[in-house]
């Protein structure tokens, strides 16, 4: 069983998606294919990503980083996905740079989705919808979802799946956000799924897919 921790910090549309593909406990028609959701840890107080989860009856843990420094805020956020035993970390919406020592502290166990086609568009302050502006902006014919390891660049570590989606006549930040947001709802809980299965491997800056099926229950 790989467990999982979600850290999210708005609305968590996203974490949404990855509960209703890995119900816990699993609901019937509905198999948990070796996932288990152990904590959300959110960093904004009344973040709606928290409430998701305690409805879903996973522990939802409130760590503030205001006020404090990064490496106080850190350390917290460390011993929070210790004490439940993380095999892997999901960001969802997750709205703080991870500092390089903690990244090295969780190397190629950090997963964050990213709503455009990586390496372009990403970077330092490139999220929500200044990424989809910057995409309308700069004429793509194409925009997506990237789904990747979390190294010490950020939105640079390795791409593990991408899907795409047409730039539309008339597009606007929100009608393209759209369009790439249900795209990354399906593609972020089939990588985790992935995950669980043993069918990705992480070598360096190279992911590598297994076709067959390696249980990892």
């Amino acid at each position: 069983m790989t467990r999982v921790v979600v850290l999210a910090s708005g609305a968590g549309s996203t974490l949404q998606a990855l509960l209703d593909s890995f119900p816990t406990p699993p609901r019937e028609g509905i198999p948990s294919d070796g996932v288990a959701f152990v904590a959300v840890i959110g960093n904004t107080p009344g973040a709606l990503a928290l409430e998701r989860a305690r409805r879903a009856g996973i522990p939802a843990i409130l760590i503030d980083h205001r006020g404090r420094s990064l490496e106080a805020f850190e350390a917290d956020l460390a011993r929070a996905i210790d004490a439940h035993r993380a095999d892997l970390i999901c960001l969802a919406g997750f709205l703080r740079i991870l500092s390089p020592a903690f990244v090295r502290r969780y190397a190629g166990r950090i997963l964050n989705t990213h709503p455009a086609l990586l390496p372009a568009f990403g970077g330092k302050g490139m999220y929500g919808d200044r990424v989809h502006q910057a995409v309308l902006e700069a004429g793509s014919a194409v925009s997506g979802c990237t789904i990747h390891i979390v190294d010490e660049i950020p939105d640079g570590g390795p791409i593990v799946a991408q899907a795409t989606v047409p730039v539309l006549p008339g597009d606007t930040p929100e009608t393209l956000a759209e369009r790439v947001k249900a795209e990354e709802r399906r593609l972020y809980p089939a990588v985790v799924r992935s995950w669980a299965e043993g069918r990705i491997q992480v070598v360096g800056r190279t992911v590598l897919w297994n076709e067959a099926r390696q249980s990892s229950r």
